[in-house]
């Protein structure tokens, strides 16, 4: 799926590649890779998920259930000439899976 302006959102599930330190290196979305600029600033933080709205109660020993993890990177395809695009990242608590929150 190819994220138009109009629509530059969505929940989708994709695949992020971090280097040892947990840096993202590339993006696989819409069957290709977008590497990742080292150059280029890249943000990393955290929000807080309102568990208790959706979940009735955490077990114990279940782990972080209400961190949910943040990266803005600048990536381009590795073609000569491609534009850099700004991808936004989530994962949502005790998730194994990066979904696409946005690409500008």
């Amino acid at each position: 799926m190819t994220l138009a302006p109009e629509h530059p959102t969505t929940g989708h599930g994709i695949d992020v590649r971090f280097s040892l330190d947990g840096t993202p290196l590339a993006v696989r979305h819409d069957g290709r890779i977008w590497m990742v600029d080292p150059d280029v600033h890249t943000a990393h933080w955290f929000t807080r998920d309102a568990w208790w709205e959706h979940r009735t109660r955490a077990a114990i020993g279940t782990g972080d259930v209400v961190s949910v993890e943040h990266w803005q990177v600048q990536a381009k395809l590795p073609t000569a000439g491609a534009e850099l695009r700004t991808f936004t990242l989530r994962r949502e608590p005790l998730a194994t899976q990066w979904d696409l929150e946005s690409i500008n």
